[in-house]
């Protein structure tokens, strides 16, 4: 804990307050540089967030709280909704769902827009956990998913599904035209 005031000290009297200043000055002056700030309200959102809750830790039986390890992902564009209580998982197995999760926010914020909302809602079904990030963009075209793949493209079908698919669990995609993606 110690060590965590001082690092916050730290990033306090210097990082945040940049990110702070770009976000205002962004806001100033619009257009891309307003993308720019938004991006820096965003992060310093998130640091802070991290320094004063700091990151799901584990337990001595190696367990992390997935729970946690979300909502430290929420932001002015980002909700999580969650059951409120932790969902303890082996703490690798968290650190690739929460990978998953992000690289899916990233992919909202590429293809929809920085400012686009994004939505991840974490429930717990009987034995299982289910984690669904869903946007309002213009959804997915068919094909483009086998396209991206056939042109190297790494994000849905290497770092989303094959993390999943190394966990030994499953990913489901619902989009259309008009409709965003889930």
């Amino acid at each position: 804990m110690a060590e965590r005031e001082r690092l916050a000290r730290a990033v306090h009297d210097r990082v945040l307050q940049v990110l702070a200043h770009v976000k205002r000055r962004g806001v100033q002056l619009g257009g891309p540089a307003g993308d720019l700030g938004a991006l820096a309200g965003e992060q310093e959102i998130a640091l802070r967030t991290l320094l004063t809750t700091g990151p799901a830790p584990t337990d001595a039986r190696g367990l992390r709280d997935l729970e946690a390890a979300l909502r430290t992902l929420a932001s002015a564009r980002v909700t999580i909704a969650t059951p409120g209580h932790p969902v303890e998982l082996p703490a690798g197995v968290v650190d690739e769902l929460v990978a998953v999760v992000v690289a899916a926010l990233a992919n909202v914020a590429l293809h929809v827009g920085l400012q686009a909302p994004g939505w991840v809602l974490l429930e717990v079904v009987g034995d299982r956990v289910e984690i669904s990030v869903r946007d309002e963009g213009p959804g997915i075209p068919a094909g483009r998913l086998t396209a991206a793949e056939a042109e190297g493209g790494l994000g849905v079908a290497r770092s989303m599904r094959g993390r999943i698919r190394d966990l030994g669990a499953t990913i489901t995609l619902d989009t259309g035209p008009g409709r965003g993606t889930e």
